[in-house]
């Protein structure tokens, strides 16, 4: 690959939020397929959205006729078949719409370009387009810990919720690069702000961006060379 993509993923309440934010802050171009989903995929009137309303009715529905987020997770988290079924309608989606924004970094010239997906791993299927992959990672009490405070959950629901996902320690073996948040804040700082530098120090993304000047600059040429053969 001569695009030098890094995949961002974690699990339900493992922190990716907050190292997002962090990247962000860095001047990191970060597409993010949640916010994809939600603002673009499937809203009212979309492809995806009368696909969704189709098989899984119109009970998920909030009364302003968007998708109830809440009401379809606690569908797909107790039900696989539907998740499959879920992921099969939006990621075509999403995907298109992802390629769309890493066209548009490219172009401004971005060294690199982080795509966080939560999914990542499970899929598979965009692991070969990454250059590096990073996985944020907690220990399993923390999340759980964290799970439960957050959404209001009993032990056992946010025990379902974790299960319903690759666990963390594989994902952890699976990435390049693994960010610790387990701890505090600050060591998570500590941790983006060694990846950043990392990512930044990479060749990688050069070499593509020379041969698309490369290329552009012959074009202009032979251009200017057609414009002064006819006006002269």
């Amino acid at each position: 690959s001569t695009m030098f993509l890094v995949g961002l993923s974690g699990g339900i309440a493992s922190g990716k939020s907050t190292v997002v934010a962090m990247l962000r802050e860095l001047g990191c171009a970060v597409i993010d397929a949640d916010v994809i989903a939600r603002e673009a995929v499937v809203q009212p009137r979309s492809k995806a959205y009368r696909q969704i309303l189709r098989y899984f009715g119109t009970e998920i529905l909030s009364e302003t006729g968007e998708i109830n987020r809440e009401a379809l997770g606690n569908i797909i988290f107790s039900q696989p078949e539907k998740r499959r079924l879920l992921n099969s309608i939006t990621h075509p989606e999403i995907l298109k719409e992802m390629l769309k924004q890493i066209l548009k970094y490219f172009v401004r010239g971005y060294r690199y370009v982080i795509l966080d997906i939560p999914l990542l791993f499970e899929t598979k299927r965009l692991t070969k387009f990454m250059k590096y992959t990073v996985v944020v990672y907690c220990d399993p009490l923390t999340q759980l810990s964290r799970l439960m405070r957050r959404n209001r959950l009993s032990r056992a629901e946010a025990e379902a919720r974790v299960a319903s996902q690759l666990p963390l320690d594989e994902k952890r073996r699976l990435a390049t690069h693994v960010v610790d948040n387990s701890g505090e804040r600050e060591r998570t700082r500590r941790q983006v702000l060694g990846l950043h530098a990392h990512l930044q120090a990479s060749w990688h993304f050069l070499w593509a961006r020379l041969a698309a000047g490369t290329v552009l600059a012959g074009l202009g040429g032979l251009v200017f060379l057609l414009l002064r053969h006819f006006i002269s």
